[in-house]
């Protein structure tokens, strides 16, 4: 696996070289311009998400792989190789007795590591939260356990995820899958649908994981009903857009992202107020800023820009895990129409919020590579950010 010391575009370079393609051929073979590769290529362009999936295709490798995977400080080697363990010791429930004030006493904890992108603290307590958690599952065997475990799992993906460790992020979501189905859950199955979209989404394979959403969203509506229903469909849909703005077939994409958007509000109107469920979010806020984000996969930046005047209230009181890639998407989308000096603004507040995801998040890397190439001298906080994400200028 390539490594995210590059950015993505200049991993993608490195890549094409170890494959043995010209960008001519792998321009014809991934159906994008051969201008469009070579500009990324360079850092004149950002390799964008739907741009990695095709390439990724082409050379026979997943978009995980054409962003680049993250690594790891060598003192958190030992807690990556424990979660790896915890994660294939799923049916070996430890001996010593957990009880449940413990389990959501580090679920909150988790969560809170997760919401502020502390990805350093999550992997320090994963392995043994999820120890914690498998035995209190198969200890007590509820409903409630066994939900406590997939939430764990879920937060394993997240983590998983975000540094595009994909074996780890599909052994993730297969486990999750399997946690829920322990005790009868409609509701923990639609979130743990929602994951494993995540996962082919991650992995480039956009048709796929658009199935997995709307056959999800067919359970939901029929097994579910109220307010677990709203929250299962509402957060199905935000997946589902992100899905549909990355297909290849813009038309398609557009048409397929703006009926998973109508749905996505049409749930979310039963909620004032953002609802934290099991790890995750449903809202008007947080419907906004996928939608945003959907917007500009979609080539859209200025529909994009225009969905707000005010971005800092738009995104008053969501945590850094939310705030952060909004102003990442929104760096994107002025970078797309000229506005250097805006992308670089917004980027180092996704930064100044999230520190640690200057070293993970791959379109904010892209998006710094970019706008540093563009710039003519380099500036103090050029400079900054260089020093944040590791990428030279």
């Amino acid at each position: 696996m390539s490594t995210t010391d590059l950015a993505p575009g200049a991993n993608l370079a490195v890549l094409r070289k170890a494959h043995g393609k010209s960008q001519r051929r792998l321009a014809k073979d991934a159906n994008v311009s051969l201008s469009l590769l070579s500009k990324i290529e360079v850092g004149d362009r950002a390799l964008t998400p739907a741009v990695a999936a095709a390439v990724g295709k082409a050379l026979g490798v997943s978009m995980a792989e054409v962003l680049g995977e993250s690594s790891v400080a060598q003192r958190d080697e030992v807690r990556l190789s424990a979660l790896r363990s915890a994660l294939r010791d799923y049916d070996l429930p430890g001996r010593r007795e957990v009880n449940e004030q413990r389990i959501s006493a580090a679920l909150e904890v988790a969560g809170q590591h997760r919401d502020a992108v502390d990805v350093t603290q999550l992997l320090g307590m994963l392995p043994g939260l999820l120890r914690a958690a498998t035995t209190y599952a198969h200890t007590v065997n509820t409903l409630d356990a066994w939900m406590a475990l997939s939430e764990t799992y879920s937060t394993v993906y997240w983590l998983a995820a975000r540094h595009r460790w994909m074996d780890m992020a599909e052994l993730a979501v297969t486990r999750q899958r399997w946690a829920v189905e322990q005790k009868p859950n409609p509701l923990g199955e639609a979130l743990a649908a929602r994951d494993r979209a995540g996962a082919y989404l991650n992995f480039g394979e956009i048709e796929t994981g658009l199935v997995i959403v709307d056959r999800a969203v067919s359970a939901a509506q029929t097994s579910l009903s109220g307010t677990d229903r709203d929250i299962a469909v509402g957060i199905l849909n935000l997946r589902g857009m992100t899905l549909a703005g990355r297909l290849e077939d813009k038309r398609e994409a557009a048409r397929e992202a703006d009926r998973h958007i109508r749905s996505a509000w049409n749930a979310t109107t039963a909620f004032g107020a953002e609802v934290d469920v099991h790890g995750l979010t449903i809202g008007p806020q947080n419907t906004f800023t996928h939608e945003l984000a959907t917007r500009v996969d979609l080539g859209k930046p200025r529909d994009a820009l225009r969905l707000v005047d005010d971005l800092d209230v738009a995104l008053e009181g969501l945590p850094p895990t939310r705030v952060a890639p909004t102003r990442i998407n929104v760096a994107r989308a002025q970078l797309d129409v000229g506005d250097r000096d805006g992308a670089l603004e917004n980027l180092g507040i996704a930064w100044g919020v999230a520190p640690q995801m200057a070293r993970i998040h791959p379109m904010g890397r892209e998006v710094f590579r970019v706008v540093s190439s563009l710039h003519r001298r380099s500036n103090a906080k050029l400079l900054k950010l260089s020093q944040l994400s590791g990428i030279e200028i």
